[in-house]
């Protein structure tokens, strides 16, 4: 089994800019199929942020907060943590266990976000280790 977080990476980013709102993250989320997003913070740099499902269970529906009227930037969360393709994906597992985050971005050397690794490919993950090297057929 190759072993690099670039062999488990999704190369789909959806991106979502800091003034829309939490509502437009869920159309977006909904319609993209994906758990997270990531913020471009458009402020002279190139810097980001991420709004993810758990953010708004936490963050809107528990504490009974209005999507439509909550800014991603009021919820998002920076600065961001993200992992390179050639790390492995054993350390992105405990990255992402050390830090309690379910949502992590790749990026190349020069800071530009080229994949996500989610919680839940590391389903994939475990299936592959269990049938052993060489079973690539899960992916």
């Amino acid at each position: 089994m190759q072993d690099l977080v670039k062999d488990w990476m999704i190369d789909l980013v959806v991106f979502i800019d800091p003034e829309s709102t939490v509502l437009d993250a869920l159309a977006k989320m909904r319609r993209r199929y994906v758990n997270s997003l990531i913020v471009e913070i458009k402020d002279g740099k190139t810097e980001y942020g991420i709004i993810t499902s758990t953010d708004i269970c936490d963050k809107i529906v528990a504490r009974g907060q209005n999507p439509a009227k909550t800014k991603i930037r009021d919820i998002m969360t920076t600065p961001l943590i993200s992992i390179k393709p050639d790390q492995t994906i054993f350390e992105c597992a405990k990255l992402m266990s050390d830090l309690q985050i379910h949502h992590l971005p790749v990026t190349d050397e020069d800071g530009a976000i080229i994949g996500m690794i989610s919680a839940t490919d590391f389903l994939v993950v475990a299936e592959a280790l269990g049938h052993g090297d060489g079973d690539r057929l899960l992916r």
